[in-house]
């Protein structure tokens, strides 16, 4: 193969492997941009993929390998994304628990029940069945034949096109709308934002729901598109580099975007090392690492120049001085 053809495929494994990092950053955007600390951004990942796979799998059985079954498992993993997450909102904004305190019992709580309910429905397996009909790539007309470019850019999952899709979306909501100055004034100054007649308690919570919605779909595009199935170990860790891309993104859609490109391509490495057989040559477990290593290593060199929105974490309690 080609150095071309090399770097064509790093490009297009990049973008498969940086979707579910994109969303789920996207998740924790309009979370931490309301005030909200969000560490459950792996556990609602696993309830997303664990609801997409299971819904997938026996409404296949039902339509008979229909295409449709992989996008109504995806359209119930967002409700089910949303209403995991409502136990953060309630937590954090209700009762003003401890931010990360909240979102590590979801993580636990997350993983456990879904691994608990695989068994019951698998009859004692530790994963789900693998799925007849997952998500295929779209080759964009015309776009696709162009030579290695066509392959890197233009032939991905529909995904993947609806992750940079909502990164535009998501900057032109937070930036040129009503509800997202609201949003983002919440959480810089919850009073200010009361004073001015703003439903604190209301965007603080929109904004955690938002991100179910979108850390959900993350999770699920995993399982429909690279894993066929749901394990304990189909998240693992995912939602804890999405927060690190949100971060080095400094909570800004864009910086999302490039940032889990950036974490996309670590992985990709990893895959690439391992079809050209460079394992003989590196251990394995090295290669596995190379993601989380790489987070440790730009999270203490950036994480002092990002700028978190300043109430971020900081209960708030109407009337309070």
């Amino acid at each position: 193969m080609s150095w071309l053809g090399i770097l064509s495929d790093l490009m297009h494994n990049t973008i498969v492997f940086s979707t579910a990092l994109i969303l789920a950053a996207l998740g924790g955007l309009f979370s931490e941009r309301s005030g909200i600390v969000n560490i459950a951004l792996e556990g609602l990942m696993i309830v997303g993929a664990f609801t997409s796979a299971v819904v997938t799998h026996f409404v296949d059985q039902s339509l008979g390998g229909s295409p449709w079954s992989p996008w109504i498992g995806f359209l119930v993993a967002i409700v089910a994304g949303l209403l995991f997450s409502l136990i953060h909102a309630v937590a954090t904004v209700s009762f003003n628990s401890d931010h990360v305190v909240s979102g590590v019992a979801l993580n636990f709580l997350a993983l456990g029940a879904t691994v608990y309910l695989t068994k019951i429905i698998f009859n004692g397996a530790g994963q789900t069945k693998t799925l007849q009909t997952v998500f295929t790539k779209w080759e964009i007309p015309y776009l696709s034949d162009i030579p290695y470019i066509g392959k890197a850019f233009f032939t991905a999952y529909p995904t993947s096109y609806l992750a940079i899709i909502l990164v535009f979306v998501s900057y032109y909501v937070l930036w040129k709308t009503p509800f997202g100055l609201r949003l983002r004034s919440v959480g810089e100054h919850p009073k200010a934002s009361d004073t001015m007649g703003i439903n604190v308690y209301k965007m603080k919570y929109i904004g955690v729901m938002l991100s179910g919605v979108f850390a959900a779909m993350g999770g699920a595009s995993i399982a429909l598109t690279t894993t066929s199935n749901f394990s304990h170990t189909t998240i693992s860790g995912q939602g804890f580099i999405a927060l690190a891309v949100l971060i080095f993104g400094k909570w800004n859609p864009f910086g999302i975007l490039g940032a889990g490109l950036f974490f996309g391509i670590a992985q990709a490495l990893n895959s690439l090392m391992q079809v050209f057989e460079l394992t003989k040559y590196v251990p394995v477990d090295f290669i596995f690492m190379l993601p989380y290593v790489l987070t440790i290593l730009v999270l203490a060199g950036l994480i002092g120049k990002a700028i978190p929105p300043k109430a971020i974490g900081k209960p708030y309690v109407k009337g309070s001085r």
